[in-house]
């Protein structure tokens, strides 16, 4: 089959950043989608199988719209593979319930990238920095384009100050408290409804981290919050549940460590011993990328001038 399109209005800097060096962004496309691309300045022609050739057509849209600089290879490959969905920045666009959603920092938009480029995501950073909301949007949004067929969320039952045979209710109902803020981002990215329907399908599972031991996730987008409670042997177990299909992100905060003082940090050990892995993605937070109360940036940066972090008994109210 052979489509047709004119892009308008034309646009000489906008199509040579859409062709790329000597046509190279058109060469990736043809070559990923099995399609052959001919044009005279904004006349395009694709010839190919009728949903490739489509396809090829919904790229270079999205390219033509973010044409106005100039566009690098990633990006092509980004969308190629199925995020099509990119604002004028080259981040992506997330689809959820919020229209308004999107990233608010330099450094939250290199997270949004990582997490769409690589199967597992760090995110560390201090309280309000996003790093929770924006991998639950981002799981969210990729359920919403089928990417994946489910939702799993986890965080470690550690003790912030309380202790958990105090709390009323079965092993489900004393570890409800600790899960709460992922229900909230759920909430409010997709509706109550909307995520009651997605529980009853189990599209969405909510666990704490101890129940992820001897599973194998496929074609599941999941998140490990909290994770500076989280010892080195789980951390270790956590990432190999991974599975075909899946994309990981851990998120955490290294300076509201609740384990014993004598026990490491398994996200501190996974910095350091996963920096360099292929496919593993590290994004760090700052206070400056703090999107809640501007008083909780510097009460963040008061901590830090201190160099300690918060031992003491604190609120989860996620990020």
């Amino acid at each position: 089959m052979i489509l047709r399109h004119t892009f308008t209005p034309p646009n000489n800097t906008r199509m040579g950043h859409l062709c790329g060096p000597t046509d190279a962004h058109l060469r990736s496309i043809e070559a990923a989608l099995q399609v052959r691309i001919a044009h005279r300045f904004e006349q395009f022609k694709v010839e190919g199988a009728k949903a490739k050739a489509e396809l090829a057509l919904q790229v270079l849209q999205a390219l033509y719209e973010i044409a106005d600089r100039p566009i690098a290879p990633d990006q092509v490959q980004l969308m190629l593979a199925g995020d099509l969905n990119i604002d004028a920045d080259g981040t992506p666009l997330l689809s959820t319930r919020r229209a308004d959603l999107r990233a608010r920092t330099a450094n939250q938009a290199s997270y949004l990238m990582n997490i769409a480029e690589h199967d597992i995501t760090f995110g560390i950073g201090p309280a309000g920095t996003g790093k929770t909301y924006l991998a639950v949007a981002c799981a969210v949004d990729a359920l919403e384009r089928n990417a994946v067929q489910r939702i799993v969320l986890t965080r470690p039952a550690v003790e912030a100050g309380e202790r958990l045979g105090f709390l009323p209710g079965d092993l489900t109902q004393k570890v409800d408290p600790y899960l709460r803020p992922l229900y909230d981002a759920l909430y409010e990215l997709m509706g109550f409804d909307k995520v009651q329907k997605a529980f009853e399908r189990q599209q969405i599972e909510v666990a704490p981290l101890a129940f992820m031991r001897g599973r194998t996730l496929n074609h599941a987008f999941v998140i490990l919050d909290e994770a500076q409670n989280t010892t080195p042997e789980q951390m270790k177990m956590f990432l190999t549940r991974i599975g075909f299909g899946s994309k990981a992100v851990v998120t955490g905060d290294v300076s509201q460590i609740d384990l014993p003082s004598t026990q490491l940090s398994g996200l501190i050990e996974a910095e350091r011993v996963l920096q360099r892995v292929q496919g593993i993605a590290m994004s760090r937070l700052t206070s400056a990328d703090v999107v809640r109360h501007p008083l909780v940036a510097r009460i963040v940066d008061a901590y830090d001038a201190q160099g300690r972090g918060l031992r003491q008994p604190k609120s989860r109210t996620g990020d």
